[in-house]
């Protein structure tokens, strides 16, 4: 894997709005003001210049290396807990459109292609993918299944299509412009789900582009944003993830924590994988990524699958069923929990109960079915030890009953043996 990516201060991308740009051109040399004129004479008209069309030069495109699918060896342990596949019987996400906001998507990758319906570019360079962040954020929400192929890693929705609205590449100023209008592209041109993967500050066009996505009926996905752990507690808001009706997600480690380098300061609706990720990165695989950048997207998937098989509910009811099956809150920062795929998508839920409140419960007509007690090992043992000892004791006394009066009778003297007459000589 590459050892860059696979550092933590690498891996971790948190990209902020940016746009790529060419050095200012240098301004005309203005002729000296001791530099005699030349009139034209009344004869002779001077040449005018010939026009010529110079073309900016072709920005610059390092793609991103990934390693052969080989290099996966076994299944991703954000998918073995997330289990998602659970829900493909009853949805894939067909139907349904996702947007990655990001540095752009390599629509040749083997499982990607054929998935991104449109493209646009925000950053004024090109809408390939130079930085690979936006192929992994695309790998996570929609990678085909090639599980015949021996590639063990897999999409949450493989049957969505993509909208590639790049708005970040390599080199970037702080353009916050950019963000919103790939936002508001991405909105206009048919997403459902709107994945965006960066952190930015809070300004007017943002929140704008976020709630004309929203009255479009377009939910929007949104990674917390990261911090430095030697920073830990300074962090500030992150957005869009803290508007109102973004979906806002964290990130988790193998162990089901927060992650030190999650942003605690945002406001949080729920917790994904995000921390020692793989996914897709040129026409390979890259893996040891983390980032609440790699959190949304799970939840975008699983936002995806909803709609596929709920297409009735609006964008905040399928949020609402998303924030009401999660796993439950464990801690600072995770919000409602841990997403769970199969029950967002097939739990009998009120979509339009608050989640957390007391009617966020199954609707009418379901039968809760308690789960079983867990089973008390210890007290089982001490229970079947003090049954033994008694029974012990019992057999005790009726031995000695029937033993301590014939002995006394006795004197405690051993008896002897009387053989029958037969056996006599």
């Amino acid at each position: 894997m590459r050892g860059g990516r696979i550092a933590a201060g690498t891996a971790s991308l948190a990209l902020t709005s940016g746009l790529a740009f060419a050095p200012a051109a240098a301004a005309a040399p203005e002729a000296p003001a001791d530099r005699p004129r030349v009139a034209p004479t009344a004869t002779k008209k001077p040449a005018k210049p010939k026009k010529t069309r110079q073309r900016a030069p072709a920005p610059k495109c390092n793609k991103q290396i990934g390693q052969p699918a080989s290099a996966i060896t076994v299944e991703p342990w954000a998918q073995r807990r997330l289990d998602f596949e659970q829900a493909w019987p009853i949805t894939r996400g067909g139907g349904v459109t996702v947007a990655v906001v990001d540095s752009g998507i390599n629509a040749a990758h083997p499982q990607l292609k054929g998935k991104v319906a449109a493209s646009f570019d925000a950053s004024g360079t090109t809408t390939d993918d130079c930085l690979g962040h936006g192929t992994e954020v695309a790998g996570i929400i929609a990678a085909t299944d090639m599980r015949n192929r021996n590639v063990p890693f897999v999409g949450v929705a493989p049957q969505v299509k993509l909208l590639n609205a790049k708005f970040a590449s390599g080199e970037s100023t702080q353009d916050n412009t950019l963000l919103p209008k790939a936002i508001t592209w991405a909105a206009e041109h048919g997403a459902k789900v709107i994945n965006v993967s960066s952190a930015a500050p809070d300004t007017p066009a943002l929140r704008a582009a976020v709630q004309a996505a929203q009255k479009r009926d377009v939910l929007i996905v949104a990674a917390a944003g990261n911090v430095a752990q030697d920073r830990r507690g300074k962090e500030s808001a992150a957005y869009p993830a803290s508007y109102k009706g973004v979906l806002s997600v964290a990130a988790v480690d193998e162990a089901g924590t927060i992650t030190g380098f999650s942003n605690i300061k945002t406001r949080i609706d729920v917790s994904a994988p995000g921390q020692n990720v793989i996914s897709t990165l040129g026409n390979g695989y890259v893996g040891g990524l983390q980032g609440t950048s790699f959190g949304a997207p799970y939840a975008a998937g699983v936002a995806a699958l909803v709609r596929a098989k709920h297409p009735k509910l609006n964008y905040q009811q399928v949020i609402n069923r998303i924030l009401i099956t999660a796993e439950g809150g464990n801690g600072q920062g995770s919000g409602h929990g841990m997403i769970s795929p199969l029950q967002a998508v097939s739990g009998l839920v009120d979509p339009n109960a608050t989640p957390g409140a007391a009617d966020a419960r199954p609707l009418s007509g379901a039968v809760p079915i308690a789960k079983p007690e867990p089973v008390d090992h210890r007290a089982r043992t001490v229970g079947l030890a003090v049954a033994g000892g008694a029974l012990a004791a019992a057999l005790l006394v009726a031995l000695g009953g029937a033993v301590i009066p014939h002995g006394r009778r006795r004197g405690w003297k051993p008896g002897r043996a009387v053989l029958p007459a037969e056996e006599r000589d």
